[in-house]
């Protein structure tokens, strides 16, 4: 039996809105008792594991996150993921299904499941694909992936621009309570484009859409979802107009959450400054109005779940010209202190930041994890909100370091970081 206790500590609980002081049991691999006040203390004979006043929160879940394995291991492997999640406070992650071969059936969930609880670090899971081969035409095994492990079911980065196939799977995914993502892109308007419109994108020459692009794909699947009632995940709005979209739907009843990239939380498309390829992002970066809508919608629990959009891609994929460069970010490592950008810059509570990092994708996928409760599993994170942090990529643990926070400094520094009671990281 192994049990100690993290004493000293500051402890944030989202799903109850606990932010003080106190201490957490654990034994077994699960959280034995929450002990809140200054003066908390463990039972004897138990071992002490002082938290030196530091914050102590629930593992964050990041529920976006690509890998190349099965496939593309020179990009990232699912071995050097869980070590930068593990450096990073992440506890979940939820590995994204546009691997080679694609994860559109029960074997390929098992494969993805099986090989990273052989690792013994985090928790990795897999989401499948809602059509055969990200392609859009047919509906895959959505009813035998559930059984397999599948937390939900998403196309990525491919839009379902057929409407009766989008709705066929929304249908059928309405027997098994299964979950939904889609990418909000009409794909007419967004063929080829590697930037917003406006006078960023005519100055640099880049091809773009605009933003409406992302309200329009988003009416229409919100028009499915009112038809099928099926559950729906908005996956990484990044718009304005589409978030008054979102509020209008959920004014009228409709189960829909919604996920934003920490990116799109970070940056504006003015970062794209002299066609640096770290902030090729897909979506394209937005303006400066559309990233303050966006944390407004995280303050205001419009937005259910923040996520790292973790996207490995080596340098010889970078180092192109833009509109030529794989899009997307490493984020693992980053994904705590760039949220804490949202508390330190722009007044959010350490609460508001850490609740779409953990409660929130928890409830949405019906995960254990995500709460500081008695019988709930003791992924927990030990982290300093003020600590100084100038990101370096060449040190991150990623196999790939395409970063666009390569060299900023933030704040927020993870201490130490456990999996069911076990400890996996220790900086």
């Amino acid at each position: 039996m192994t049990v100690f206790a993290l004493l000293n500590a500051r402890l944030l609980d989202p799903a109850s809105g606990y932010d003080g002081p106190g201490a957490v049991l654990v034994e077994d691999g699960r959280i034995r008792d929450v002990l809140r006040g200054a003066c908390a203390a463990a039972p004897a004979g138990v071992t002490i594991v002082d938290a030196g006043g530091q914050c102590l929160a629930p593992g964050l879940i990041d529920i976006r996150v690509k890998t190349g394995e099965p496939g593309a291991e020179p990009r990232e492997t699912l071995k050097s993921a869980a070590l930068a999640a593990a450096a990073g406070g992440v506890t979940t992650i939820v590995v994204q299904p546009d691997t080679d071969p694609a994860l559109d059936d029960p074997a390929g969930i098992d494969f993805v499941q099986r090989r990273g609880a052989a690792l013994g670090l985090i928790n990795v899971r897999a989401a499948g694909a809602a059509t055969r081969g990200l392609e859009g035409q047919s509906m895959a095994e959505i009813g035998l992936m559930t059984e397999a492990g599948a937390l939900y079911f998403t196309d990525v980065d491919h839009v379902i621009a057929d409407s009766r196939t989008l709705m066929r799977v929304m249908s059928y995914a309405t027997a098994f309570d299964a979950l939904i993502a889609h990418r909000p892109a009409d794909p007419w308007l967004s063929q080829g484009a590697v930037a917003t419109s406006g006078e960023l994108a005519t100055r640099l020459g880049l091809p773009a859409a605009p933003a409406i692009a992302e309200r329009i794909q988003l009416e229409r699947d919100l028009a499915l979802v009112e038809q099928t009632g099926a559950r729906f995940l908005v996956d990484q709005i990044s718009t304005a107009g589409a978030l008054e979209t979102l509020a209008r739907a959920r004014a009228r009843g409709l189960e829909v959450a919604a996920s934003v990239s920490v990116n799109h939380l970070s940056f504006n498309e003015l970062d794209i400054g002299d066609y640096r390829t770290f902030y090729r992002l897909d979506p394209p970066l937005r303006a400066e109005s559309d990233r303050l809508a966006l944390i407004e919608a995280v303050r205001d629990g419009l937005i259910d779940v923040i996520t790292s959009a973790h996207t490995p891609a080596p340098a010889e994929d970078k180092r192109r010209p833009f509109q030529d460069a794989t899009p997307g970010a490493v984020g693992l490592e980053t994904l705590l202190p760039a949220a804490l950008l949202l508390h330190h810059e722009y007044g959010l509570g350490l609460l508001e930041v850490l609740r779409p990092l953990t409660q929130g994708p928890a409830g949405l996928l019906g995960l254990e994890a995500g709460v500081l409760a008695p019988g709930a599993p003791a992924d927990l994170v030990l982290f300093d909100p003020g600590a100084p942090l100038r990101v370096d990529a060449d040190r991150l643990r990623s196999k790939s370091r395409n970063s666009p926070f390569d060299g900023r400094s933030l704040q927020g520094c993870v201490s130490r970081t456990f999996v069911s009671g076990r400890e996996i990281f220790a900086a």
